[in-house]
């Protein structure tokens, strides 16, 4: 396989919402793509610990990630980023919580967007925006889109509240314009760095560690035997599948697709 590809993480968005958000993009986008709906994240199920682990291929326990505050790894390990950039790939990141600035290392990124936090539902979509601009400008090899006001409302008014279904309706408005405005070279992958209960998460129950991982594939594959067991530490090795470069040695996941 050798195709680019666009990440898009949506915070805190857990399975069942896709379908009680009511947005009119999802079941077509589901239909036509591998649709994991059952896939683990890691423990603790927050938001630094889980995106080490997506990026890095690795549990928490290893990358030394245990909260939301970044600490330099004992044992480095090579995270995505570093990996494409050694292989002489482009890449971008767009995002609006700043402590993600440290998934990747000083050097490896070709190019990263941030906008401030405080208005997470505005940011989003501005960041959407500039997204598809850059991509339509610069064709980047890989691109990684957060988008956080889900995660946001979902501590404000509850996990699978009326705000959070709106949230996450708005966030599917958010990948359908990004679908919609760049080339279909692009594999888009769809998952979530952790789920929610009431008004939380980061405990091991199912309504926190359990999310979703939508691959439309631009090139012919399907799902690996690995899919049946998905977790958050497959997605770095599924897009290196996707982009034709071989995964790092250290990293414990698996692809979730093949030929």
């Amino acid at each position: 396989m050798n195709s680019k590809v666009v990440l898009v993480l949506v915070d805190g968005m857990v399975p069942e919402s896709l379908e009680a958000c009511g947005h009119g993009f999802v079941p077509g986008f589901l239909e036509k793509s591998i649709s994991i709906m059952n896939a683990r994240t890691v423990m603790p199920s927050s938001t630094l610990p889980c995106h080490m682990s997506l990026f890095h291929s690795v549990l928490p326990q290893r990358h030394g990630i245990l909260t939301n505050t970044y600490v330099p790894q004992v044992r480095p390990i090579a995270g995505l980023f570093e990996l494409l950039k050694k292989c002489g790939r482009t890449t971008a990141t767009f995002y609006n919580w700043e402590q993600l600035r440290d998934l990747s290392r000083p050097g490896s990124l070709s190019y990263s967007h941030y906008i401030s936090q405080y208005d997470y539902e505005n940011t989003d979509s501005r960041l959407t925006d500039s997204a598809i601009d850059y991509i339509n400008e610069k064709s980047p090899d890989f691109v990684f889109i957060y988008l956080g006001n889900t995660d946001e409302i979902g501590h404000k008014y509850g996990w699978m509240s009326k705000e959070y279904l709106d949230a996450v309706n708005i966030a599917w408005s958010c990948i359908e314009r990004i679908y919609n405005g760049i080339s279909g070279e692009y594999t888009i992958i769809v998952t979530a760095d952790h789920g929610g209960h009431d008004y939380t998460h980061g405990t091991e129950l199912d309504s926190d560690m359990t999310i979703p991982i939508i691959i439309r594939s631009s090139v012919p594959c399907r799902a690996s035997d690995r899919a049946k067991d998905a977790s958050i530490i497959d997605i770095a090795p599924t897009i290196a599948e996707i982009m034709g470069v071989e995964p790092d040695s250290d990293w414990k996941g698996e692809s979730l697709v093949c030929r």
